[in-house]
């Protein structure tokens, strides 16, 4: 009972921890209001990262042995520690996920920020046909919030190409 004890108190640690990692990672994104769409994928790269070292050390052979004893145990903190699992999970899962889809629209991301007013014209369908189709198929971007601010993201940056473009005109 006390090794029983200890190790739940160790879990009931880390179950502190992943929480407070699951929350911040929900709050809002405080960002400048003239960041491009690269600032997007870089956020989510970052996300990626962090939910899966996470999920690593959660698979780590010294955190799994901790649980066995405590399923041996029969111990209650594993309902909880079943639930943040899951939730790492489908935070990484969504993560590589917005990353996998963001990359299809880095191309335009570079040409948005090259290119003359007239060039980027040219563009804009290809991209928008790009945005509409992850809309359509992400599991994960498909919300007016998340479309609504890469579509925020991708207008700064052609606002600031613009910009660039008549002050060195």
């Amino acid at each position: 009972p006390e090794v029983t004890e200890k190790l739940e108190e160790v879990v009931m640690t880390w179950i502190k921890q992943i929480r407070q990692v699951l929350v911040e990672s929900e709050q809002m994104r405080r960002e400048a209001d003239d960041i491009g769409p690269s600032a997007e994928l870089e956020h989510w790269k970052a996300r990626m990262s962090s939910f899966n070292s996470l999920l690593d050390e959660i698979k780590s052979s010294r955190v799994k042995k901790i649980i066995s004893v405590l399923q041996a145990a029969r111990s209650k903190t594993l309902k909880q520690w079943k639930e943040l699992d899951c939730n790492i999970t489908i935070a990484a899962n969504e993560a590589k996920d917005n990353v996998r889809y963001l990359y299809t629209l880095d191309k335009f991301f570079c040409l948005l920020a090259k290119a003359s007013p007239v060039t980027m014209v040219e563009h804009v369908p290809s991209l928008m046909n790009t945005v509409c189709m992850i809309y359509c198929t992400s599991p994960y971007y498909n919300t007016s919030e998340r479309m609504t601010s890469l579509l925020l993201k991708i207008t700064n940056q052609m606002i600031n190409t613009c910009k660039t473009y008549l002050c060195e005109g």
